[in-house]
Parts: C-alpha cells; structure tokens; sequence
C-alpha cells in the first residue's frame, strides 16, 4: 500500500466506499474475465485480489473465464494452426479436446489456486458440471462451436449458498455427450440472467464503447439498450465490440440490472467500479 497515505485518509476512503458495500452485500455480481488482462500475470494477481475483496464484504461474485491466448498458444505447441471465422475459432474434434484441456485444466485451476493464495474460497467447474451449460452445434463450417440452449443455475447457486465463489470455463455438452467451445461473452451473458445477477461485468482489452475508437478520452460512460443499438446504425459501435454489446444487451434482457464493459488493463477497475462514484468504463442499462 502507499506509504504516502496516512491512516485518516485510508479511514476516509473506507467510509466513502460503505454506501456501495451496504448496497452489493449479499448480491450477485458476474465478471467476465480473458484477453489481455489474463496474460499479465500482475494484473492477474489484482483482479484475484479485487474478487476476494469484494467476497469478503459480502458480495456474491461468480467468475466466468476464458482463455483464448492459452489455447492458441498450446495448439500452436502440438503445430495446430489456429483459424478464425468472424472472431470464432473453428474447433474441430482435435481442438475442442485442446479447448477443454487449457480452459476446463489449466486456466480454470489456476485462477482458483491463486484466489485461494489471496484468502479467497473458490471452486472450478466447467459449463460440462452438472450440465450447467447445454448447447448444439451453431454452425458445421465451425465445427465444435457451440450455440447455447440452456443453462442448469443449479451448480453455481450450490456453490454461492454454501460461501464459494464459482469460477466457470466456457466449455458446454450436448445430451450425445459432445463437447463444445463456448463464446466467453455469451456464457457470461446468459449465466448472468439465470442468476438475475446485479451486475455483469465484461473485460475487455479497451476502455469501453468510444466514440472515435482511437481516442480513449471519447469514452461513452453510460448508455441505454435502445441508445446502443443506435451506436451501431451510426457505427460507432462496429467489429469485435458488436458481439460484446450484443452480450450487453441479452444479459440486460434477461433481467440483470446493469452490464459494464471495462478496460481489464487498468489496475483494480473492478474496485473502481463496484466501491466508487466515478466508476470504470461504459455502462448499459434497461430503457428506463
């Protein structure tokens, strides 16, 4: 902690931040996590921290993962060549078995270890434990793809009740017992609306929704569902934030109060947004 900050200014920041620890006591809170912010493992630690943090106020937070760069990374090993169509990656049997491997072994496991290192209790299921995530082929062009169909809260709601904080790789089945690479942002989305979640929160690898995309000061703090789809006829909202804010949009639908998109680069964000006014971010909302 900074040395520079004495202990009546540390009190203070304590009783700011208690209107918004009386106010997520108890509540349920989802946080996407993947991308960039996942391979610095400094980041990686404050975000644990931050998770930890905010379970030992009271908050009920439910970590859903990804892990893109760890699965190329390992394809690339065994000399498979990753390839894409339109941001999804196209998992034939061979890759689904590497999907499954990286995001369900060593990514989920490793994000549990480190949570319990900061103090945290966490458990590790995939979207296969207890069926949590069902879901078909989306498109045979992509092969092992998956489009969900339905989500089983059971698990998750297991693991809240008893004090744990779930944390979900984005791995879905079929009742053929086929295996399926899931959308890290959808998962999250729908997991979010089962739970009736209080906030989802999506990290990403730029500040929020901007209006001039090279421009980081052009940030768009808050915006309702009808005011986003007019971003996107204006293009302002256009290539891989599309799918994200088509996320925002379903999780807002399925009755989670709101949906942040956040810069997962930026130091404690998720403090930031969760325990301060300013907030970190774009913010969707309901119409209200």
């Amino acid at each position: 902690m900074d040395n520079n900050f004495s202990n009546a200014e540390r009190a203070e920041v304590l009783v700011q931040a208690l209107p918004y620890i009386k106010k997520y006591n108890g509540k349920i809170v989802v946080i996407k996590y993947g991308g960039n912010a996942m391979i610095n493992e400094n980041l990686k630690e404050q975000v644990m921290e931050d998770i930890v943090l905010l379970w030992l106020i009271g908050v009920k937070v439910v970590l859903v993962h990804g892990g893109g760069p760890e699965i190329s990374e390992l394809m690339d090993k065994l000399g498979k060549k990753p390839e894409f169509v339109g941001g999804l990656r196209v998992t034939d049997k061979e890759t689904v078995d590497i999907v499954q491997m990286v995001l369900a072994g060593k990514v989920n496991k490793t994000l549990v270890n480190l949570l319990e290192m900061k103090g945290g209790k966490a458990v590790g299921i995939s979207g296969m434990d207890g069926r949590l995530i069902e879901a078909k082929m989306k498109d045979e062009k992509l092969g092992y793809v998956g489009e969900i169909t339905k989500i089983n809260i059971s698990p998750i709601n297991d693991l809240l009740e008893k004090g744990y904080i779930p944390v979900v790789s984005t791995v879905g089945c079929d009742k053929q017992g086929n295996t399926y690479n899931i959308n890290g942002d959808t998962a999250a989305a729908r997991i979010a609306g089962a739970l009736e979640a209080e906030n989802l929160i999506m990290m990403t690898d730029v500040a929020g929704i901007l209006k001039d995309k090279d421009d980081a000061s052009s940030l768009i703090p808050e915006v309702t569902v009808s005011g986003a789809k007019k971003l996107y006829e204006e293009g302002i909202v256009s290539g891989g934030m599309i799918p994200k804010v088509d996320c925002c949009i379903e999780a807002i639908n399925r009755g989670v109060e709101k949906v942040i998109i956040m810069d997962g680069r930026v130091s404690h964000s998720i403090l930031m947004e969760i325990l301060t006014d300013e907030g970190a971010g774009t913010m969707v909302i309901g119409d209200r």
